[in-house]
């Protein structure tokens, strides 16, 4: 059975910094895109980040040159590093397995969702 499991997440003032981590367990996910999206209250999902099994990344334009996205398939584990936190980047923070190799931006794009690591971003 397929597991998924963030932590990183917490709250940080405006400026500062995280990193999660997405934990894969019950397969082999080397080959496959990973993804982050994040929901805030009253908003639907969206995308964030996502890593194909190349190292080939994608990013929401709203994320771009304060997230990075990466992979060690060694451990099943894919990171989120966030800097520069926004207010606007408070959030259920998602990752995600791809039904591809590259990455993908569209939800049913993605098989597996792990549970959530909430983000608070403060003023």
């Amino acid at each position: 059975q397929v597991q998924l499991a963030e932590s990183g997440g917490g709250l940080v003032q405006a400026g500062g910094s995280l990193r999660l981590s997405c934990a894969a367990s019950g397969g082999t996910f080397s080959t496959y895109a990973m993804g982050w999206f994040r929901q805030a209250p009253g908003k639907e999902r969206e995308f964030v980040a996502s890593i194909g099994w190349s190292t080939m990344r994608s990013y929401a334009d709203s994320v771009k040159g304060r997230f990075t996205v990466s992979r060690d398939n060694a451990k099943n584990t894919v990171y989120l590093q966030m800097n520069s936190l926004e207010p606007e980047d408070t959030a259920v923070y998602y990752c995600a397995v791809c039904r591809s190799l590259a990455p993908a931006t569209r939800p049913e794009d993605y098989s597996y969702w792990g549970q959530g690591t909430q983000v608070s971003v403060s003023s």
